[in-house]
């Protein structure tokens, strides 16, 4: 198989996570860009990325790149295109783009002149044109214009890969998929210890966390990809990358979920059970401000309301709590929470010892680590100080962790 250049979208702060997804399925020239990651690989490798990436919202593969001046440019450009290598005049596609150009301000008439030109391209040639369909076409055609540089792209995933397949149903404001695992990509848990959602919603990033310490591939609860439909779409090689168990691992440990909100626990319940992963994932009604005790040895990880899209009357004293429950139940923890408030944070009271960017829908968030521990932080600096000294002279001592092995994969739509 031959590489080609592709590139993967994703959402502001996760370019970095997707990097180090893309390098460990055997990427190469993998280059960070704004809300994107260029790489190159084979068909196999543009299989895998749909099906196996976290923190992708969409896979597209170049096809051609050229320079125009205006709208009438591109359509010449585009026209020059060899369409029949993907679609016939009996198939249907779509064109969506993406435009930085203060000489292309509209970035929706770009998009009619890339229709008209694929439209003109069959009709000057077999008589017959293929149909525009928005919804689930054969090809979906993706142009990106900076500046003067264009570049026409095939969309291979279709719908946005954060929408996995097993959400049955949703909250108010639920968080999407994709940032869900980057927040937790963004740590260092991989199922290695408790895992903690106290304000879980819909569920999101319980399930996500689960995917992650069993190592199931976030595609296979979808019912297709659009490169299914491509001319050379190799269903051999797809099965067997989608049937392929030998990456999945054993978890010993626990996902903890609640909500204050009986409503929400009951969505949380139906979207787990969709994903098979209700084994894996205890959920309670609970107010956070109730927590007397933590599970031993864990992580946490919250998206409380921002005041934002949901309203509440004393956001200060929610976040006041969290801040008390937090240095009370929870020692020993890192805490990891998502707001798009300093105000919020504030009302925290502790220490971030992390800060990360992130993008929440259009709302700019921050994502913060904070390490709950006993006394004062100056303390807390020191002990650790002490014990990385220590551990320096007797790590040769310590036995090497074993890694989980054996497939506990949920029971999974098998594709014939």
């Amino acid at each position: 198989m031959s590489n080609f250049k592709l590139i993967a979208k994703t959402f502001q702060g996760l370019e970095d996570v997707l990097a180090e997804e893309l390098r460990q399925m055997g990427a190469e020239n993998v280059e960070e860009g704004r809300r994107m990651v260029s790489f190159t690989g084979n068909t196999e490798l543009m299989y895998k990325a749909n099906l196996r990436c976290r923190t992708a919202l969409r896979i597209l593969k170049p096809i051609s790149e050229f320079k125009a001046a205006d709208a009438d440019e591109v359509y010449e450009q585009v026209k020059k295109i060899k369409w029949d290598d993907f679609l016939s005049p009996d198939t249907t596609f779509a064109v969506d783009s993406v435009v930085f150009s203060d000489d292309f301000r509209h970035s929706k008439f770009v998009a009619y002149k890339v229709k008209d030109a694929i439209a003109d391209y069959f009709s000057e040639k077999y008589g017959k044109r293929p149909s525009v369909r928005v919804v689930k076409p054969d090809l979906s055609v993706n142009i990106h214009i900076a500046h003067h540089q264009c570049t026409i792209s095939l969309d291979s995933s279709g719908e946005s890969l954060h929408k996995r397949g097993y959400r049955v149903a949703q909250t108010e404001a639920p968080l999407n998929e994709v940032l869900a695992a980057g927040m937790i990509l963004k740590t260092d848990w991989r199922g290695n210890r408790n895992f903690i959602d106290p304000m879980c919603g819909s569920g999101t990033i319980l399930i996500e966390a689960a995917m992650i310490a069993l190592n199931i591939p976030p595609g296979i609860y979808r019912k297709e990809f659009t490169f299914e439909k491509w001319p050379d779409f190799d269903k051999e090689l797809f099965d067997t990358l989608y049937n392929d168990e030998s990456g999945d691992k054993k978890f010993k440990y626990k996902i903890y979920g609640s909500d204050i909100s009986p409503q929400a626990i009951q969505i949380a319940e139906k979207n787990i059970k969709s994903a098979g992963l209700s084994k894996y994932i205890d959920l309670q009604v609970k107010p956070f401000q109730k927590y007397e005790e933590a599970p031993e040895k864990g992580i946490l990880i919250m998206n409380p309301p921002y005041g934002e899209r949901l309203a509440l009357k004393d956001l200060a004293g929610l976040y006041q709590s969290i801040g008390e429950r937090l240095k009370h139940v929870f020692t020993g923890y890192n805490a990891w929470i998502i707001c798009s408030s300093e105000e919020c944070f504030d009302n925290i009271g502790l220490k971030a010892s992390e800060k990360i960017k992130l993008k929440n829908g259009d709302l700019d968030c921050e994502y913060r680590r904070y390490e709950i521990f006993d006394g004062k932080y100056a303390e807390m600096k020191t002990r650790r100080a002490f014990s990385s000294e220590s551990e320096s002279f007797d790590k040769n001592e310590r036995p090497f962790k074993n890694k989980p092995t054996g497939s506990l994969r949920p029971e999974r739509r098998y594709r014939r």
